[in-house]
């Protein structure tokens, strides 16, 4: 996982490889190494303006309720296309960044939600990430910001979606003693995702492989 925390980020680096969901911006401590997280190629930028989230949630009957610690916020800087299923991917991908914040906040590694919204490599990724967070007694605390996404759809009901994460708001807190690990913001609080995705008998399009690179130029702010 690409996280900014520097003392779970060598735990979280053993996800990396499949799956690299939440985190904290780039730190100093663990930022090097981070820097050997998956390249992605070949990512056209997206539209960039948010609907609300009440807009964007998906209401269908079955899926599991995201109730996230109120210290926790998003925004998602991505607008609808227009087109129902690119429109699905975003907004399943919302969510999906979520459940495994709650599975984190929930200290359970096998949390329904995140489950629900993984599949294959991402999830088995995304439980050693968790895991970490779990062992240590910790989750995320702050703000996150997602932009410049960029979706497909193919005609075997997969798709892919390329997005920008802003972790320079976000950190690691401590549970124990509520301690919150704050970080400078650095060009490694930026990050770089791209996900595969693969509509499910259910209808939701569930992560099934997913990339990042920290500190890609394409994420870093305007001067």
């Amino acid at each position: 996982m690409n996280r900014r925390p520097t003392l779970l980020a060598a735990l979280a680096l053993t996800a990396t490889a499949a799956l690299t969901l939440s985190a904290c911006g780039g730190g100093d401590e663990g930022s090097a190494k981070d820097k050997d997280s998956d390249k992605i190629a070949g990512a056209d930028t997206g539209s960039e303006k948010s609907a609300p989230p009440s807009e964007s949630a998906p209401v269908t009957e079955g899926r599991p309720k995201i109730e996230l610690p109120p210290d926790l916020s998003y925004t998602f800087d991505w607008s609808k296309t227009g087109d129902k299923e690119k429109d699905a991917i975003l907004a399943d991908s919302e969510q999906s960044i979520k459940a495994v914040h709650l599975a984190m906040a929930n200290q359970d590694a096998l949390d329904a939600a995140y489950l629900y919204y993984h599949e294959g490599e991402a999830a088995a990724g995304a439980e050693k990430f968790i895991q970490a967070y779990v062992k240590e007694e910790a989750r995320v605390t702050g703000a996150y910001r997602y932009y410049k996404a960029s979706v497909n759809v193919s005609d075997d009901n997969s798709g892919s979606l390329v997005y920008c994460e802003d972790q320079g708001k976000a950190y690691d807190m401590f549970l124990k003693d509520e301690k919150v690990n704050k970080t400078p913001v650095t060009k490694n609080s930026y990050v770089l995702y791209n996900t595969r995705l693969q509509k499910n008998d259910k209808g939701v399009w569930v992560v099934t492989k997913l990339l990042s690179q920290r500190g890609s130029d394409r994420c870093q702010p305007s001067a």
